[in-house]
């Protein structure tokens, strides 16, 4: 049964790619699908659709979409 996708689970997984030097800040988000199994694709576009993300948009984008609380 495949993993169904959240927009945090893809943001940790971008931010890890992105710390290991896997990925650029550059490239669009659909490089991530190198690094995800197959069968987990779709739901992945599913999250990112939610979160009116698109495909070509910047990894950088999707990380940066990050909700900051006040200590």
């Amino acid at each position: 049964m495949p993993l169904r996708y959240s927009i945090s689970l893809i943001q940790d997984e971008a931010r890890y790619l992105l710390q290991q030097g896997i990925v650029s800040r550059q490239q669009p988000i659909y490089t991530l699908g190198k690094y995800i199994p197959a069968r987990e694709w779709h739901s992945m576009e599913q999250a990112l659709a939610e979160h009116d993300f698109l495909l070509r948009d910047r990894i950088g984008d999707l990380v940066a979409a990050e909700e900051w609380s006040n200590d």
